[in-house]
């Protein structure tokens, strides 16, 4: 909202695990008027009952949602591109296979080629090079430090 002046009409596309980071982003885009787009390998879905929530959501609010396995469908026109920790706390155990599974997820220049002109990108730290390259997360189009500022406040 800061960057953009507003956030109703914007695309918010998520390319990453089914966690509970998209959970929260999942509950609240079509509140907010954006429109959702996410990104999963097969296996790693949101969970079925925040997807119902979310496609109730999308219809009472008259926005879009988008569930698939393909990141560059999911970052089509995308004003927000936003990953998080393929790895979470107490799944480290479970790290060859994701990382075997999320190929392809990478969040790159490639990737922000399909999305809208003014795309920025967000993750909420800390972030791993397999999640998203130097080129993306140092690019002027990163927000990632503001965000992590703007988290701290609301803290």
């Amino acid at each position: 909202q800061e960057h953009y002046g507003g956030l109703n009409g914007l695309t918010i596309t998520w390319i990453g695990d089914g966690n509970n980071v998209v959970h929260s982003i999942m509950t609240s885009a079509a509140k907010l008027g954006m429109h959702l787009r996410i990104a999963t390998p097969k296996g790693f879905e949101p969970d079925l009952r925040i997807t119902k929530i979310t496609e109730q959501y999308s219809k009472e609010y008259g926005t879009k949602l988008l569930l698939t396995t393909d990141p560059l469908e999911a970052a089509d026109g995308a004003n927000v591109l936003v990953t998080d920790t393929w790895i979470s706390m107490g799944q480290e155990e479970e790290k060859k296979e994701k990382l075997k599974a999320f190929q392809g997820y990478q969040i790159t220049m490639q990737t922000a080629k399909s999305a809208a002109s003014n795309w920025t990108f967000l993750h909420c730290l800390p972030r791993k090079p397999e999640e998203v390259d130097d080129e993306v997360f140092y690019s002027p189009q990163s927000l990632v430090f503001q965000e992590a500022e703007n988290r701290k406040w609301t803290i």
